[in-house]
């Protein structure tokens, strides 16, 4: 009889402190935690229950764990439940201040309810609560008293304090900025009601930039030339040729100087006059606004410098001219036409066509595709961006073309730098007996700026997709060939040819070099990368020279060069900064070289161009075991012997090299690695963390 008892007593003494339990959580208050991105806000109140009239005193906490971000200063604004207003006398707090990574900051607010909305309603008498605790502390100390007297009641009162304790513990019910919104909220009962406070905050971010000590400065001197075409002279040095006969040299591919009005001055008036015999651009400001993308080679043959040249037209009547000169920078001569466009039947036999084709009559195939039905562009190129190149044997290449039907490509005749009139094309989809053998796009799909160049075992075609503008996808793509005027395909094996239009600006066909981005280290984002040249150096180092513009809006721009490497599958990656005469280590990096925390900067084809997004950087280790934690997790692993590394990110794998180079613009030399995604042909930057001891105090 005892022994039932007790066990009865055992359990309601469980039940009454389980309930005392509870009723002291209902004098608590209610709360509740939003975390967006990194950015976490709780709003809590110090009761869960008021009665109608009674003050709401809340609290809003915010913390900044987005790691290497900071906030900046942020309204607040609220939609709380209909009814609550600010206590009379005070303000909801409406501002929060700017927090770096790792702060926080609470804010406080009052809160009462309008009685109108809220009227008082019959409560029971809340008299009988501490009644009821009373009696059953007192009762719990008696049992206790007993349970330590017998030892059978030891087991059901460690119990009953385990099961209060496991109920403490059960869970409460509860684009170079970018903007994070967070909606916090906290719901309790008023007046017999449920309401919610309600806040909204639209809080910009930017990440923390990396500022190195001064002593890691290096000067350099950048340069404005839209779509540089670059060449080494005699003496070593390096010329780069751009758009409205924009030019400048240096000797270590960073330190520029422009020579734009000294070349401009060099073009005589009898030379303008025949670049522009052909031409009809009715939007030119100066002489030279129509003269666009050139290139320039030195042809051994002639013993000249050879400046190939577009002159725009409208209507696509363009055309690329020959210029010769015994220097570099000129002063060039006018040799001949290689290629006119927009002709029609009145301008057909002022163009080299009929000789070519063989027929006096324009061909029907230029009329139903033609300039006065303004079709000229569902077939045909507009004669524009030339890159003229040799390959292994010494035959002489040009390809042209932009946009419009695609890029198209001639032999030329070594000897007279000219189209090489011996060779004929057939009459195709992708082929045509005047302007030659199409290699790539089509359909008035964006692709321009057409560049070849051999590196290692293959012709590599950079084209450049989307529109030139700080804001409009400029990007480069990368498509290789065993021969140079094709077949060229993508790492996927995707044709550059486009036989439909497709918007392909951010489209998968053609691996990009890489996109917008910042490191932690600039000041500002690169977006707009394009129209580039390329080319292997005396000493077998390999370049991309292309444009930039940045992410403030405007449409200044210059010239970046950075190094190439050829990844273990043969496709060719770029190395994650301007180059700075850094060399790839042909017996690669130790492990432990290579271990470390890093930067990781991952160029995903879906990006906001329109917006001037950047890809950021995001945090990962690459630990020595060969794992990789942090933001994203995987593996990593070296190649013995060779520069190669393999990184594998969230199960898709990326192969390129590691190497040690410097931190853009300064001495800082880190670990970096350039990969390309075996599966997906996205590439990823990454670049080892500068040490604490490496920044500005």
């Amino acid at each position: 009889m005892k022994k039932k008892w007790m066990q009865i007593v055992t359990f309601v003494l469980l039940f009454g402190l389980f309930n005392i339990n509870a009723l002291a959580k209902e004098q608590t208050g209610a709360s509740n935690t939003i975390n967006q991105d990194g950015i976490e806000v709780t709003i809590s109140t110090d009761k869960e229950s008021y009665k109608s009239g009674e003050e709401v005193h809340y609290t809003i906490t915010v913390n900044n764990n987005k790691l290497h971000w900071g906030s900046k200063k942020t309204t607040i604004t609220y939609s709380n439940t209909k009814g609550l207003n600010p206590v009379e006398g005070t303000v909801l707090p409406t501002e929060l201040p700017a927090l770096a990574y790792g702060e926080s900051i609470t804010l406080e607010g009052k809160v009462v309810g309008d009685v109108n909305v809220f009227p008082p309603v019959e409560e029971e008498s809340n008299l009988l609560i501490p009644i009821i605790i009373g009696a059953v502390a007192l009762f719990a100390v008696v049992i206790v008293i007993i349970c330590l007297k017998k030892k059978k009641g030891a087991k059901a009162l460690a119990l009953g304090f385990a099961l209060i304790l496991l109920s403490e513990t059960l869970p409460a019910q509860a684009v170079d900025f970018e903007t994070i919104t967070v909606r916090p909220y906290v719901k309790f009962t008023y007046a017999g009601k449920e309401v919610m406070i309600r806040a909204v905050m639209d809080i910009q971010v930017e990440q923390e930039l990396v500022k190195l000590d001064d002593s890691y400065t290096v000067k350099s001197r950048k340069i404005t030339c839209h779509d540089p075409s670059i060449i080494k002279d005699e003496d070593g040095n390096y010329y780069i040729f751009g758009t409205h006969l924009a030019a400048g040299y240096c000797t270590d591919l960073m330190t520029w100087t422009s020579i734009d009005g000294e070349f401009r001055d060099s073009f005589s008036q009898e030379l303008q006059d025949q670049i522009r015999a052909w031409n009809k651009d009715e939007r030119s400001g100066t002489w030279y606004d129509f003269l666009w993308a050139p290139d320039v080679i030195y042809n051994e043959v002639m013993g000249k410098y050879c400046y190939y040249l577009s002159a725009n037209g409208d209507d696509w009547k363009s055309n690329i001219v020959l210029l010769t000169a015994d220097n570099v920078d000129g002063p060039f001569e006018y040799a001949g036409t290689i290629v006119y466009g927009g002709f029609n039947n009145e301008t057909y036999g002022q163009t080299d066509a009929p000789m070519v084709t063989g027929e006096e009559t324009i061909p029907e195939r230029y009329v139903t595709n033609g300039i006065d039905n303004r079709k000229w562009g569902d077939k045909w190129p507009n004669c524009i961006d030339p890159c003229v190149i040799y390959d292994e044997e010494g035959n002489l290449w040009m390809a042209y073309g932009s946009w419009s039907g695609g890029i198209f490509m001639l032999e030329l005749d070594e000897e007279t730098g000219l189209r090489d009139y011996n060779v004929s094309y057939e009459t195709n989809d992708h082929s045509d007996p005047y302007f030659g053998k199409k290699i790539a796009g089509g359909c008035y799909v964006s692709g321009e700026g057409a560049y070849i160049e051999r590196i290692g075992d293959y012709y590599y075609l950079f084209i450049s997709y989307g529109n030139l503008e700080a804001a409009g996808g400029y990007n480069m793509r990368v498509f290789r060939s065993e021969n140079p005027d094709g077949p060229y395909v993508d790492a996927l094996g995707n044709s550059s040819f486009y036989d439909k239009y497709i918007f392909n600006y951010n489209h998968s066909v053609g691996y990009r070099l890489f996109g917008g981005y910042k490191w932690r280290s600039y000041n500002i984002g690169q977006v707009a990368q394009g129209h580039n040249s390329a080319f292997v150096d005396d000493d077998g180092k390999a370049y991309v020279v292309f444009h930039t513009r940045i992410s403030n809006g405007t449409e200044a721009h210059n010239v970046k060069v950075h190094q190439l490497f050829v990844n273990k599958e043969g496709w060719i990656v770029a190395a994650p900064y301007a180059t700075q005469g850094e060399t790839l280590n042909e017996a690669g990096l130790s492990a432990k070289e290579v271990a470390g925390d890093y930067e990781l900067i991952i160029h995903n084809l879906d990006i906001d161009y329109a917006n001037l997004e950047t890809m950021k950087p995001e945090f990962i280790t690459l630990k020595e075991d060969g794992t990789i934690t942090g933001a994203y997790t995987g593996s990593w692993a070296l190649e013995a012997g060779t520069p190669y590394i393999t990184v594998t990110i969230d199960g898709k794998e990326y192969s390129g090299v590691a190497l040690n180079m410097c931190v853009e613009q300064t001495s800082y030399e880190t670990v970096v690695f350039t990969a390309l995604g075996i599966d997906n042909q996205i590439t990823v930057w990454g670049s080892k963390t500068v040490s604490e001891d490496a920044l500005k105090k």
